[in-house]
């Protein structure tokens, strides 16, 4: 199995690998600053050598937290519906749960691949942290797919799979989204996001590896493929990039920023601490932008 990049020396920025497949820590940056080019240059590319990163201890507000993101890419503003908007910026969105709320993202996905244009990155910032519980975990696609036997990788050839946002939001466990008020910004999420077609297998640019692009919660079909084989097909391939080696799983502190790169990678919130407090604030870039250094 392919490993992530080892360690690099940096000049702004210290980059340490905790996992051989995928992940590292960076440390000796405030994220509460404004960051120069050169140290931003560096922490993308840390992103694309490692795919998840791990800044712990940052001390940020909701508006620093975007303000470090715009430095990747094109910033949204975030949708009221599937999760709050924060009430101090509109690009953040407030992912909480508790006793009243309890957690419903445990499932394999990539933040937006239901868009025509996914999300590139994804930015999480622990706010609260139940005791016991609560970690995420996230899977290497890169190393998923160079695992794929040579028949399955030229099965896969230019298979185009589609996604689909009610693949997960019409199941029964997403029914109190849509009650009261909040249906019509589910309803107004829905029409926005008709289905759409993504390779199976994508080409990442920057890096001109290969990656498979599906996921559990939104990749609802193969095309070309009768409904039986199709089903059979993507049973496997969930199955498979549920292999360890594949993964991350980490534990959450206060504090801590995570940023991810979701063409390669797709992730699962372990739901195991309710009825706990957890209380998280995400923000995600649409493209991808080089920093100059």
């Amino acid at each position: 199995m392919a490993a992530v990049a080892e360690a690099k020396t940096c000049r702004h920025i210290s980059v340490r690998p905790i996992n051989p497949a995928i992940g590292a820590e960076i440390t000796s940056v405030d994220l509460s600053r404004e960051l120069d080019a050169a140290t931003a240059a560096e922490i993308m590319d840390a992103i694309l050598d490692h795919l998840v990163v791990f800044f712990p201890g940052q001390d940020i507000t909701p508006d620093r937290q975007a303000a470090f993101a715009r430095h990747f890419g094109d910033v949204p503003v975030v949708p009221d519906s599937m999760f709050r908007v924060h009430a101090d910026n509109p690009c953040v969105s407030v992912l909480e749960n508790d006793a009243e709320r309890p957690p419903t993202v445990n499932n394999w996905h990539s933040d937006y691949s239901f868009a025509a244009k996914p999300d590139f990155l994804s930015i999480l910032h622990a706010r609260s942290i139940p005791d016991v519980g609560g970690d995420t975990i996230w899977v290497n696609m890169y190393a998923a797919y160079e695992a794929l036997t040579d028949p399955m990788k030229a099965h896969l050839e230019g298979r185009v799979a589609t996604h689909d946002f009610m693949k997960l939001y019409e199941r029964p466990f997403k029914r109190h989204l849509w009650e009261g008020e909040r249906f019509q910004y589910m309803e107004a999420a829905r029409l926005e996001h008709p289905p759409v077609r993504h390779p199976a297998v994508r080409t990442i640019p920057e890096t001109g590896r290969r990656a498979l692009y599906i996921n559990e919660s939104f990749t609802r079909n193969i095309e070309g493929l009768d409904e039986r084989e199709s089903a059979s097909l993507l049973d496997y391939l969930f199955e498979h990039i549920r292999t360890p080696e594949f993964q991350i799983r980490y534990r959450w502190e206060p504090g801590t920023l995570v940023v991810w790169d979701n063409r390669v990678t797709v992730h699962y919130a372990v739901a195991d601490y309710h009825p706990r407090h957890r209380l998280m604030h995400r923000v995600t870039v649409l493209n991808h932008e080089v920093p100059q250094a």
